[in-house]
């Protein structure tokens, strides 16, 4: 038996329920070079959204709805290279995709709820 008390284990910053929604958001940024991944994300956020904090239930609303809303503007990005147009919108959604998906882990890695989850823009 010690004469000192045991020490409780160093807390990492991820040790807590962020790190479903941080694997979640990383998921669902590997398509743009490893495809299929943001589906499995999409999965995680819709089965951890239920039991999470509050605070934390808006990052995979914000998850879930990214994910939808970029479907939705790639295939009326992908429809419209018909017309041409397509070619410079299809860039600009996935711009769009990047920069939803860095301002959510931003929040994230800062404990912070995400202000506007049904946003459609950021």
């Amino acid at each position: 038996m010690s004469q000192f008390p045991a020490t409780p284990p160093a807390s990492s910053p991820m040790a807590d329920d962020r790190q479903t929604a941080l694997i979640a958001y990383i998921l669902m940024l590997i398509p743009i070079v490893i495809p299929v991944t943001h589906i499995v994300g999409l999965v995680m956020a819709y089965v951890s959204r239920p039991t999470a904090p509050e605070w934390l239930q808006t990052h995979y609303t914000y998850q879930i709805r990214t994910f939808w809303i970029g479907l939705l503007y790639c295939i009326a990005a992908g429809l419209s290279c018909v017309i041409l147009i397509g070619f410079v919108l299809v860039p600009l959604v996935v711009v769009w995709y990047i920069v939803r998906c860095a301002l959510g882990l931003s929040r994230l890695m800062r404990a912070e709820p995400y202000p506007t989850p049904f946003s459609w823009t950021f």
